[in-house]
């Protein structure tokens, strides 16, 4: 019996943990503001917000332009750079949003 006990347990906690990481997926959507800058919003698709959740924009060569990170209302403004770019929204392993800037439009 206790066996049986402890592999229900066991169970409900490993569909609990699945529950959480399905819950938890990265979303990320830019915009070009039509004024020379870019915005990004940020959240998770369990409604929780990316306060604080690191982004990037990369040129075309994958170097670095800007590193930040995401404001109190989970977005992210900046220059938009010119000649192509990406932007990465980076939660952690796992949970990284790529967007390439050809497809980031007013």
């Amino acid at each position: 019996m206790r066996k049986k006990i402890f592999i229900i347990g066991l169970l409900a906690v490993g569909l609990f943990l699945a529950g959480q990481v399905l819950a938890h997926t990265p979303l990320c959507s830019c915009y070009d503001n039509g004024d020379g800058t870019i915005t990004c919003e940020g959240g998770f698709s369990d409604g929780s917000s990316a306060a604080g959740v690191g982004i990037r924009v990369l040129d075309g060569a994958g170097n670095i332009l800007i590193k930040s990170k995401m404001d109190e209302d989970s977005e992210f403004t900046c220059k938009k750079p010119k000649g192509p770019y990406k932007v990465q929204f980076d939660a952690g392993p796992g949970h990284l949003v790529e967007i390439d800037g050809k497809n980031i439009v007013e």
